[in-house]
């Protein structure tokens, strides 16, 4: 048994921030962006091409109900895929050169609690893919059909698609960059996240709502946009986590 780690707390604390830090999270991921440059933008293509891939496999092999619930459950799996965006933010930060290869290592480095965290992510989305194609197999096709008719549809995919989106924002708002930068397990990581978001609910709902912005964005820029919006969220992200969690109980991670 670790004696220091049993020590530790069981959720890292975390600080009171004003409702418009969003703000000053996105200035400081934009300073990142152009300081990192070509690395962080490799990122964004990264996604973009995925983004197609993932587009096309579901409106080839699936259905629209299927192509809409993977494409808003893509703001899930977001925190996952910018791993490597937070290791280049964490390079910059130590004073060191941004460097691709090392983020990519310090990315794969947390593979364990990282995984329990991707596989409970990935579960979740495909649930909640098949909830939305539930919700359309229902939905009536008459052609005579009004909004007024549908409009008991589209609430119930809201009220079904905002319960997931709740509690998978709150779990993962934060925790993957505390996982990256210090030695604390999934758990811990979800659980600081999603406390240190109920304690500072004005700020998160912004926050929130400004990476479901970019998304939409993304999105109706054909995942054009996504080549700069991805990073920029990636780097905002890991200076919301230094501005909102205290993880220094938590040894670093080695490098």
């Amino acid at each position: 048994m670790d004696a220091g780690r049993d020590a530790l707390p069981f959720v890292a604390p975390c600080r009171a921030v004003s409702a418009g830090a969003p703000w000053r999270w996105l200035r400081a991921g934009w300073q990142d962006l152009r300081a990192i440059g070509r690395p962080s933008l490799l990122y964004g293509v990264a996604l973009a091409l995925l983004s197609y891939v993932i587009a096309g496999l579901a409106w080839t092999f699936g259905t629209l109900g299927l192509y809409l619930g993977l494409a808003s459950g893509f703001v899930f799996v977001g925190p996952l895929l910018a791993v490597g965006l937070y290791a280049l933010s964490q390079q910059r930060a130590a004073g060191r050169a941004p460097d691709l290869a090392a983020s990519l290592r310090a990315a794969l480095r947390p593979s364990r609690d990282l995984l329990v965290l991707g596989v409970a992510l990935l579960v979740v989305l495909l649930v909640w893919a098949r909830a939305v194609a539930m919700v359309h197999i229902f939905m009536p096709t008459d052609p005579d059909t009004t909004w007024v008719d549908l409009l008991p549809f589209v609430a119930v995919g809201i009220a079904v698609g905002g319960l997931f989106a709740s509690v998978l924002y709150a779990a993962t708002a934060f925790a993957l960059p505390m996982i990256l930068e210090r030695d604390a397990d999934a758990i811990t990581a979800a659980l600081s996240s999603a406390n240190a978001v109920l304690r500072n609910k004005p700020a998160a709902l912004l926050w929130g709502a400004l990476i479901v912005g970019m998304v939409i964005l993304g999105f109706a820029t054909a995942f054009v946009g996504f080549v700069v919006l991805f990073p920029l969220v990636g780097h905002a992200t890991w200076h919301a986590y230094h501005d909102t969690i205290d993880a220094s109980a938590w040894p670093m991670t080695e490098r």
